[in-house]
């Protein structure tokens, strides 16, 4: 069981888009489908050498041609192949984890509340009405070509001056943005893959972050300090599958002389 002091790392996924599915009394969830792949802890950040605590978790593999060289040599040192994705999760000091190890989706639980953080879809220069939810002016003649106009930013002479913060047109979307309380529908280890209830910021192929949500206290079956990937349990699995689809040869004995006396039978017909 864990307690309030304790915080665990999140994960890097990708978002791959949005589909519907069932649950046991039928009802019918939309989920967006994030995928984790190649997730794993590249560097520690400790009190003593950095003042906090956290990890630095890398994610989906880079080409080597496309990665600087300092961060080259940074993966060079703890031996990982480039990782296109890398960003820090602050950490309790009890939830620390090995450099190399890979975080897999079973991290998370069926039931569990996150938070998810990603960068908005941008809209570009958006006018008030759309961007504020502004209701614009009448509709009427009188309102010569500024129907969608935002009305009066400033005041007269004192202060003479539009405040900051104003809401106006322009910029909109291309933000980083954080959706709080989602809940986690179910996860496939096979697949990789994370089904999370509702809508998630950022486009389709964008990353995004997945971490414990801060309002929720974390559920008892969670595991702590992080859901882990086993590689010596998988590579042991496949071993086991390779041999178990090789099928087991009888070899007669004395194959030898056989072979020897088909020989000798044919070279006597050739001669004849």
């Amino acid at each position: 069981m864990t307690t309030s002091t304790q915080r665990r790392t999140g994960l890097i996924a990708e978002k791959i888009g949005m589909t519907s599915v069932f649950n046991d009394s039928g009802k019918h969830i939309p989920v967006t489908v994030l995928r984790v792949e190649d997730c794993y802890v590249l560097g520690q950040r400790t009190i003593e050498k950095d003042g906090y605590i956290a990890l630095q978790l890398g994610a989906k593999k880079a080409k080597v041609k496309n990665v600087s060289k300092p961060i080259r040599g940074h993966f060079s040192k703890i031996q990982i192949e480039p990782m296109r994705y890398i960003t820090e999760f602050r950490v309790s000091e009890d939830a620390i984890l090995d450099i190399g190890a890979q975080l897999s989706v079973e991290h998370f639980v069926s039931g569990q509340k996150v938070d998810v953080t990603g960068t908005s879809i941008g809209k570009g220069f958006a006018g008030a009405m759309k961007r504020h939810n502004f209701g614009g002016l009448r509709a009427s003649h009188g309102v010569s070509i500024s129907h969608r106009s935002h009305g009066s930013t400033g005041n007269s002479q004192d202060p003479g001056k539009v405040f900051k913060g104003k809401k106006m047109a322009g910029h909109m979307g291309a933000a980083r943005v954080t959706t709080q309380n989602l809940e986690v529908v179910s996860t496939d280890y096979d697949e990789g893959v994370i089904l999370i209830k509702g809508s998630i910021p950022g486009p389709d192929g964008g990353v995004v972050l997945v971490s414990d949500c801060k309002k929720k206290t974390l559920p008892q079956d969670a595991p702590f300090p992080a859901g882990l990937i086993n590689i010596s349990s998988e590579e042991d699995n496949i071993n086991q599958d390779e041999t178990s689809h090789e099928a087991p040869v009888d070899i007669p004995e004395n194959l030898d002389s056989r072979l020897e006396e088909k020989s000798d039978a044919a070279d006597k017909e050739e001669q004849s």
